[in-house]
């Protein structure tokens, strides 16, 4: 079989080099497109499915959540593993499937599942799918700095200004937010008002919650145009949900909620703090790359946003990166294609040396070239990207190569 496979490469050398030359410009075109990154990604196929439940205990949340989501996923077709952790106010539940079970289709048959289930849950309890995203998505983090800016103040720019700019960017599955404090709107309740009001509780957060709303009404035509009428109930300030009316007094005065309560702007609850370099507090996020995403090509988007965002961030608030894997991509990779080039030149030369045929060694090193852009283009189509493993079993089959050509 072989001696008729080179006795008709012989007598075709004209098709066999216009093949070799097609080889040649698809595996630089399939080179030029594919994904890089330092560690190849060996993750699971996996789907994270996120409950909120604001309050609860951590049993509260693995009787009422965890357990009926994970006893509702072990019939997800193709599922190997599922996991839960259930925390205080959140649960945490994990779907592995099978190997090579595409992930667009797993997450689709855990949404399927999680609708099915949905009512079955606490009416308190917020349930979604986690990002679209692998064990090696962490590709760029930065920090927040401002001289004169209080943590909670670095959050709000975070969350509202530089998440939403950098989710934007194509191949960015999430955007998470470190540090700081969220804001939010608190009502203290004074029990001794509430008694003397005779106003309850629960009629105060009725109130709160019914008041923060617009309510839309119909068009009323005035000189041949029409006008929407709408009123205007969000809440823009402290003030606005200090005047909400709670109930009637005994007096027949309207009771409000800034006679029964205190309304602050404070933090929410938080479980944990990020601090940077240790000199404090900070405030950050961290970017995660989409499944199968080019990460140089996402971090270069990311930095990109940046840098246009920044004349928008207020006076004096500036955008620090902490880890940035574009580094280890391009110190890695580079120094893969230098032992590749070092190797090649080396067994060229002891190849030519040692046949001392100026046309059989030229034959031989044709090879590999050649044999290193189909495996490119192999590992390419198969859907694995250039980094440290699949280029360093390159450089490790060069010999293999150039032996299979002098045979």
């Amino acid at each position: 079989m072989i001696e008729k496979l080179i006795a008709w490469s012989i007598r075709r050398r004209e098709l066999v080099a216009l093949g070799a030359i097609f080889v040649l410009v698809a595996g630089v075109f399939l080179l030029r497109t594919m994904p890089v990154d330092a560690i190849p990604d060996l993750s699971d196929t996996q789907v994270i499915v996120y409950t909120d439940w604001p309050g609860q205990a951590p049993q509260v949340v693995e009787d009422q959540v965890t357990y009926p989501l994970l006893t509702t996923f072990l019939a997800v077709p193709k599922v190997k593993v599922v996991r839960g952790q259930s925390m205080f106010s959140s649960s945490f539940v994990y779907v592995i499937f099978q190997d090579r079970t595409d992930l667009y289709w797993a997450r689709s048959r855990v949404l399927e599942y999680l609708n099915a289930i949905q009512s079955r849950l606490p009416a308190g309890a917020k349930t979604r799918m986690g990002p679209d995203a692998t064990g090696v998505g962490w590709v760029y983090q930065y920090a927040l700095e401002g001289p004169g800016y209080s943590p909670d103040r670095l959050r709000s720019i975070q969350d509202f200004q530089v998440r939403y700019a950098l989710q934007s960017v194509p191949g960015v599955a999430e955007v998470a937010s470190l540090g700081g404090f969220v804001r939010q709107y608190q009502v203290l309740l004074d029990p001794a008002r509430l008694l003397a009001y005779g106003a309850t509780a629960r009629e105060l957060i009725s109130a709160v919650r019914g008041a923060n709303q617009d309510v839309g009404a119909r068009t009323v035509e005035v000189a041949g145009s029409d006008y929407a009428i709408r009123g205007l109930g969000y809440f823009r300030g402290v003030e606005d949900i200090e005047k909400v009316a709670v109930g009637v007094g005994k007096d027949g005065r309207p009771v409000r909620v800034g006679d029964v309560a205190r309304v602050t702007m404070g933090p929410d609850l938080r479980l944990g703090i990020a601090e940077r370099n240790g000199r404090g507090e900070a405030v950050g996020g961290v970017v995660v790359m989409r499944y199968g995403e080019n990460a140089l090509r996402v971090i270069d988007g990311v930095k990109q946003r940046i840098a246009e965002i920044a004349p928008a961030l207020p006076a004096g608030v500036r955008i620090v990166p902490t880890y940035d894997r574009s580094d280890l991509i391009h110190g890695s990779i580079k120094t893969l294609w230098r032992t590749l080039l070092e190797e090649s030149v080396i067994v060229a030369l002891v190849c030519a040396v040692f046949l001392l045929h100026a046309r059989s060694a030229l034959a031989a090193i044709a090879t590999l070239p050649l044999g290193i852009l189909v495996s490119l283009a192999v590992t390419r189509s198969l859907g694995i990207n250039g980094n440290i493993m699949s280029l360093g079993g390159i450089a490790i089959a060069i010999g293999a190569m150039i032996d299979a050509a002098i045979v």
